[in-house]
């Protein structure tokens, strides 16, 4: 009695579980590091393989987040920097060009932008010619096109150095620094005496503050519009056409940024600068354009296959992001949703709305938690990107928390289940294709095991029925969880995917591991192994043969070996993926089926585990039912085959 208790705790108790899931997540983990993907927690590996909503990033994740200043738009001025005449001209570096000579708009409109900066321009040290900024990539593209305009930064700053500052902030939507005029004697560079000549004009101004920041947040607080050289009252004519323009860059896909300034007679304004944004001068506006990452227009389409909607949360304009969100195949509809109009609908309502809602523009880090938490209240797993300080709130509360690798803090890391090495779209999609993979796998796994370790107790526990002695010492069971459990489990966690995998539907948060024909599948196969190992033993007991045990043991032991290669799929047949698109598991096979034949045949071996020899009948016996095991299951598959076309 107590054999037979320690043989079926043994054989219950599924030793490698444990050992097999977390050495599968790891893995799976270096796999997706492969991809560049970086998972920081190891649960976040199989929760990828659930995810139904992918809220994204536009910049840097969906496009290149390589900024190029292709339009300058001002009061009476329009230039569109990618034409023939201005592309050939930005190729050729001179200290002064005619466009901002006969155009000084356009120059204040410039210096705007390369002021309220704080990318760096560096030039090549043997080649002056050659530059490129350091820093934020929308500041980087307004400092390198007024650069090959003429107007250097270096040159700027030290001819007006800057004197104080009000940083960005999502809510504000703008950026403001303070700079002192140089005196009427100071030398100047060539590009900056147009606009000198203008300075004077100012009043007693001894500082000028520029703000850079959202074409409609500027306008909130400008009261004048620089035309010609001369302040403008900014009325209703001219807040409709700077508007029209704004929203025509924006449908060209274009990030606009608007560029007003304030003369000043004294500094400060008050100690924390709160009065600094107001009675403006607005100059102009400046659109850059992202071009999207060719890759990600797949993987949009591979994510909507795999009933994965893809969301963008970005804090450009509504048009800009409707404009990017259709070039990729995104949008369904034209409902978008903008920070102002999130923020006024209560959390009931934004629920209600968010399965129809697949952009979502000038948002703050607020509005994307709400966003989460209402797709989540919609029963959604949600993946969700983010960079910043701000956007951890939001990381934390999604299932699968994606910082930017290159982009992102460290703080939005740390509360980050995943980091992006590469900050692209594609490799959350291939993240996720790897998640699906290895859930498949573990689920592969737990098949496998609990349908060895049911066939086993049934043996066990049907044998004294019959009158036999213990058809399984605990020794032998353990010999085969370690080589079934071990060996073969480990091999089968590394299963390639399936067919189609991209193609299904994600599945549902609540589904039991058990569902989907495992739980089925582990009750039958167990119960005709174990039939079948109660036939072999009971024949060979009942006729008074010394090796009936062995035959069991490697009846059960060649059985193992057969069900990891016909569960290595639960549709498609093992011949129709063949043997060697798993080379490890084929290699694990044949070295289960040499060690098991070492235990029955070496004389050492045979003494450990209470084995004799068998003779080469015997042994085809065995390996034959063993072969009934896997044909047995191979025509379930078939029949589940033949289902799934006639539904179709």
């Amino acid at each position: 009695m107590f054999l037979t208790a320690v043989s079926l705790a043994v054989a219950a108790v599924p030793e490698g579980l444990p050992a097999v899931v977390t050495i599968t997540l790891a893995l799976g983990a270096q796999r997706m590091l492969k991809q560049h993907a970086l998972i920081r927690k190891l649960p976040a590996v199989e929760t990828l393989g659930s995810v139904t909503v992918i809220c994204s990033d536009k910049t840097g994740t969906l496009t290149e987040n390589r900024m190029t200043a292709t339009f300058l738009a001002a009061a009476g001025h329009r230039v569109n920097l990618t034409t023939s005449q201005h592309r050939d001209a930005l190729n050729v570096h001179t200290d002064s060009l005619s466009l901002l000579s006969e155009q000084s708009t356009l120059a204040w409109l410039l210096m705007g932008a390369v002021l309220c900066n704080d990318a760096l321009l560096e030039t090549h040290p043997e080649l002056p010619q050659q530059f490129h900024a350091v820093g934020d990539p929308t500041e980087g593209a307004l400092i390198i096109a007024a650069a090959r305009l003429g107007l250097w930064k270096p040159n700027v700053e030290q001819a007006l150095p800057r004197i104080a500052e009000k940083p960005f902030d999502a809510t504000r939507k703008r950026m403001t620094t303070v700079h002192t005029l140089p005196p009427v004697t100071a030398p100047l560079p060539e590009a900056l005496k147009l606009v000198v000549s203008e300075f004077f004009e100012l009043g007693d101004a001894t500082c000028l503050a520029f703000t850079k920041g959202s074409v409609a947040s500027l306008l909130d607080v400008s009261a004048q519009v620089w035309v010609n050289g001369k302040a403008e009252p900014l009325d209703e004519n001219w807040q409709q056409k700077i508007s029209e323009d704004n929203d025509q860059l924006a449908r060209n896909g274009m990030r606009v940024l608007g560029i007003a300034f304030r003369p000043l007679t004294l500094f400060p304004i008050d100690a924390d600068l709160q009065g600094l944004e107001r009675n403006l001068v607005f100059i102009g506006m400046i659109g850059m354009i992202d071009p999207v990452r060719a890759e990600v227009k797949d993987a949009v389409l591979m994510c909507q296959e795999a009933g994965i909607r893809p969301v963008m949360i970005t804090g450009d304009h509504p048009l800009t992001a409707q404009a990017i969100a259709r070039e990729l195949g995104i949008v369904p509809n034209d409902h978008i949703l903008t920070g102002q109009e999130l923020s006024r609908l209560s959390k009931q309502d934004l629920t209600e709305q968010v399965e129809a809602v697949s952009v979502y523009a000038r948002v703050s880090p607020q509005n994307k938690l709400d966003i989460v938490q209402a797709l989540q209240e919609r029963g959604h797993i949600v993946a969700m990107t983010g960079d910043g300080v701000n956007d951890a709130p939001a990381l934390k509360q999604a299932d699968i928390g994606i910082a930017m690798g290159i982009t992102g803090t460290d703080v939005a890391k740390e509360a980050a289940d995943m980091v992006l090495l590469d900050d692209n779209f594609a490799t959350i999609v291939a993240a996720t294709r790897e998640g699906r993979v290895i859930y498949d796998n573990i689920r592969k796994f737990i098949k496998y095991t609990l349908t060895g370790n049911a066939g086993e107790l049934w043996v066990i526990l049907l044998a004294p029925l019959f009158g036999m002695p213990l058809p399984l010492i605990p020794l032998q069971i353990l010999w085969v969880n370690l080589l079934a459990d071990g060996l073969l489990a480990l091999a089968l966690s590394v299963e390639p995917s399936e067919r189609k995998i991209m193609r299904r539907p994600p599945r549902h948060p609540d589904e039991s591991v058990f569902g989907r024909g495992v739980g089925r599948g582990i009750v039958w196969i167990g119960l005709l192994l174990g039939l079948v190992l109660l036939a072999v033993a009971y024949h060979y007991w009942f006729t008074g043969q010394a090796n009936w045990q062995t035959m069991v043991f490697t009846t059960l032991a060649l059985s193992r070996v057969g069900m990891a290669e016909a569960m290595r799929s639960d549709r498609d047949s093992l011949f129709q993926i063949g043997l060697l698109s798993n080379k490890p598991l084929l290699g694990a096979v044949v070295l289960t089926f040499g060690l098991q034949m070492a235990v029955i045949y070496i004389p050492v071996l045979q003494s450990v585990f209470q084995t004799t020899a068998l003779s080469a009948i015997d042994l085809l016996i065995s390996l034959s039912l063993s072969i009934a095991i896997l044909m047995a299951i191979e025509v379930e598959k078939w029949l589940i085959r033949r289902k799934s076309r006639k539904s179709r």
